[in-house]
């Protein structure tokens, strides 16, 4: 295999920023960034805030037959929703001013289904403008998501509604100041009100909006302002990765073809053969569901889930947006709050220190080969691994591998997330590569494959602390790690969830969130609890998860402290299927 030659600045593995070696220039290779890009990915995560008629209906998507009196929040404020999304590493806010049911959270000039109409403020609020002005005095960019899909207006499916729907995106985007963004979901046609009758209308979402006329407006409006698209068969500028779980895959490319349909495996995967540079962007609630419902207070993302969420966007060469949706009340709900915050200051406390400052660092090249070689005085610790390429010239590293000298002997390391082979393929701006903690003396990254002469702008090692964070609704401490796993084989099933502690805790308990859908398989519906106590398994507790099937929130358990390393729940009984499954687990810790 060639190992084509990879340009590397000594200075820039020092530093813990991620600058590009500035002092040379580049080919550029293939599709490349805007500077309105580039600035984008450099906000790494920001807020998705979903509010509107549905957080009174208890609806996701509602028909806009809502009544507008119903939207009167007794506590409204803009600015506690902003310093939370800043307090959670928040860089910038979207805002649904206009969700399906067309319900508009300003007072637009061309409709009355709106704030206007409502009780909240006498009909005189805006909550657009609350929010746009919190924004700047706080220092994070807003942004807006306008709904193309209006279940309420009478003319949606003709032509009108298209001038309609251009005279609100004008206004948001005049009457509001900068905004970085514009997201259009990608949900269009179907049954609902529609000016007062109830039909199903249906469009072409490829062609009805018009959307080249539409883009050339932003860009006229907002010269800087970045396009969201999913429903569009013109590009945008940011891509939707397929899913709303999360996470885009462990190979992710920056790129797509300028024409034709985008098949799920590009938007999940980047195409490495496109033609237009269109990164992704992740978005996901911190909720099962993007509105607020009360009966989602048990079901907020652990930090095990958060941080598993971060390593599989940002680490992955796309930025997070994280959805914090608003009370009834006009509010971020505190348990939403807490674990937002308690998700930034883990993030700070992985990344705090990297090991490779203290490295002597020995850089091997020649027209064919390149790798950095990490060498530690002592035996050090270490879990994580960081690695960015110059995107200013394009993406290039197809594959890469990462070594560790163990006990005088090179192991391969691979990432412990991913979902193919060892994740190792792909850099782009950003790439994290998860690995259980092992104490090396050594560390060895070697591009393998590239498109051409690889630009890597940093590297860094570190050691990530053992999760932990205060839940609100109970004042106790959990601690959840990422190296959790399952005893079984292709004969035996796994019944049995393992938790290697990493170390001596006090246990009180653990909390178990079985998986979620339609028609899960694999919940645990009868269980017993374990722990290692002087190299045997002593049983903890046993009992039932009482209604789990139909009501699949999480099951607090509690026992008696007990100090130990490793911890196993067994399913005694599941409700279908042959092999226990989790969504997330939680262990209480004193």
């Amino acid at each position: 295999m060639n190992k084509p030659l990879v340009l590397f600045a000594l200075s820039a593995l020092l530093c813990q920023s991620f600058h590009s070696c500035k002092s040379e220039e580049h080919e550029k290779v293939g599709p490349t960034p805007t500077a309105d890009q580039i600035n984008l990915q450099d906000m790494e995560m920001y807020a998705f805030l979903h509010y509107s008629l549905n957080t009174y209906t208890g609806q996701e998507w509602g028909y806009g037959n809502e009544d507008p009196q119903l939207f009167n929040p007794s506590h409204l404020d803009a600015r506690q929703w902003v310093r939370t999304c800043k307090a959670a590493g928040m860089k910038g806010i979207i805002f649904t001013a206009k969700h399906h049911c067309g319900f508009c959270m300003w007072p637009s000039d061309y409709t009355d289904y709106s704030v206007k109409s409502s009780p909240w403020k006498e009909g005189k609020g805006d909550v657009v403008r609350e929010l746009a002005d919190a924004c700047r005095d706080y220092g994070l960019k807003f942004a807006v998501y306008l709904s193309p899909w209006d279940r309420n207006h009478p003319e949606y499916g003709r032509d009108e509604y298209v001038t309609y729907f251009r005279n609100q995106l004008r206004e948001l985007l005049t009457d509001y100041g900068d905004v970085f963004e514009v997201w259009f979901d990608g949900a269009n046609g179907g049954n609902g009100w529609y000016g007062g009758a109830n039909e199903t209308r249906t469009i072409d979402r490829l062609t009805y909006y018009k959307w080249g006329d539409t883009y050339k407006m932003i860009r006229e409006l907002q010269p800087h302002c970045i396009i969201w698209n999913d429903g569009a068969d013109l590009r945008g500028d940011l891509r939707w990765v397929g899913t709303e779980a999360g996470n885009i895959g462990e190979t992710n490319w920056s790129l797509l073809h300028s024409t034709g349909e985008v098949p799920w495996t590009h938007l999940h995967y980047g195409a490495e053969d496109g033609d237009v540079w269109v990164p992704g962007e992740t978005n996901t609630s911190i909720r099962p569901g993007w509105f607020y419902h009360e009966s989602e207070d048990s079901h907020v993302k652990s930090l095990s889930k958060l941080m598993d969420t971060y390593y599989k966007s940002v680490g992955r060469n796309s930025t997070l947006l994280l959805n914090f949706p608003i009370t009834p009340d006009g509010l971020i709900h505190p348990i939403d709050s807490a674990r937002g915050v308690a998700f930034k200051k883990m993030i700070d406390e992985v990344f705090a220190y990297n090991l490779a400052e203290k490295a002597r660092r020995n850089i091997a090249k020649d027209a064919e080969y390149c790798e950095i070689t990490l060498s530690f005085r002592q035996p050090t610790e270490c879990n994580r691994f960081m690695v960015c390429e110059d995107i200013r010239y394009g993406q290039r590293v197809r594959k890469f591998s990462l070594e560790a000298l163990v006990d005088g002997e090179w192991v391969a390391l691979k990432d412990e997330l991913a979902e193919n082979g060892d994740g190792l393929t792909t850099i782009g701006r950003k790439r994290i590569i998860c690995f259980p903690t092992v104490t090396v003396t050594k560390i060895r990254f070697t591009v393998t494959d590239s498109k051409a002469k690889p630009i890597i702008t940093f590297s860094g090692l570190y050691d990530a602390p053992p999760l932990t964070a205060d839940i609100p609704d109970s004042g106790e401490k959990y601690s959840s790690r990422l190296n959790v796993f399952m005893v079984g084989s292709n004969d035996t099933p796994s019944r049995s969830i393992m938790i290697d502690l990493e170390g001596t805790r006090k246990v009180k308990g653990f909390r178990y969130l079985p998986p979620q859908g339609q028609g899960a398989k694999g919940i645990i519906t009868r269980y017993s609890f374990w722990a290692m106590t002087d190299g045997e398994w002593k049983r903890l507790d046993e009992g039932e998860f009482s209604n789990i099937v139909n009501n699949p929130i999480w099951q607090s358990v509690s026992i008696e402290p007990v100090r130990t390393t490793m911890l196993r729940i067994d399913a005694e009984s599941l409700n279908s299927g042959e092999r226990a499954v989790y969504e997330d687990i939680d262990i209480i810790t004193e």
